[in-house]
């Protein structure tokens, strides 16, 4: 009567594929800033000891993490459920009952993702040990990333079953 419906974890090499794909569209974004920011720089006459370079590296910093932030949280929450490299390669975020996730879900597992970069990558290594293949940042966020096209919330039957009931109120006592 229910239909079943198959889920397949998305593995390591699947989920760098699509990083590698979204570290080149970053590229394709924030190397042309850092050759202006370095080209002002340097006809602005500073040098490698100047002291506004740590300012400037910092803001950059601060900047590319917002960009990142808002680029993984905003697109892992919309309806495609991934960024484009997810996306291109077939992969999408959902939360543990395999829906949509939030905004702030997804900033939750962004961060953790930062957290897991921190700690040499070994957040990330875990969804190659793991039974559902997540990673620190997917258990702190409470996150599944599947292959494969989207299925139903709930595997509900096509048509539920009629118990007679036509709508109206109904007076109990």
């Amino acid at each position: 009567m229910f239909q079943e419906y198959q889920v397949t974890y998305a593995g390591l090499w699947w989920r760098v594929l699509a990083y590698l794909i979204d570290g080149v569209i970053f590229s394709v974004v924030f190397f042309p800033l850092g050759i202006l920011v370095g080209v002002a720089l340097v006809s602005g006459g500073a040098d490698q000891n100047s002291p506004i370079l740590p300012g400037i590296r910092i803001t950059l910093n601060g900047f590319e993490l917002l960009v990142g932030w808002l680029y993984y949280a905003f697109l892992e929450s919309s309806p495609w459920q991934g960024t484009i490299g997810k996306k291109l390669v077939g992969l999408r975020v959902t939360d543990l009952n395999g829906n949509r996730i939030s905004f702030a879900r997804a900033t939750g597992r962004y961060f953790g993702g930062v957290l897991s970069a921190m700690i040499c990558f070994v957040g990330f290594l875990m969804v190659a040990f793991t039974e559902k293949k997540q990673g620190l940042h997917d258990i702190m966020a409470g996150t599944l990333v599947l292959r494969g096209p989207a299925q139903p919330d709930y595997p509900y039957p096509p048509n539920p079953p009629d118990f007679g009931y036509r709508g109206g109120t109904l007076n109990i006592g």
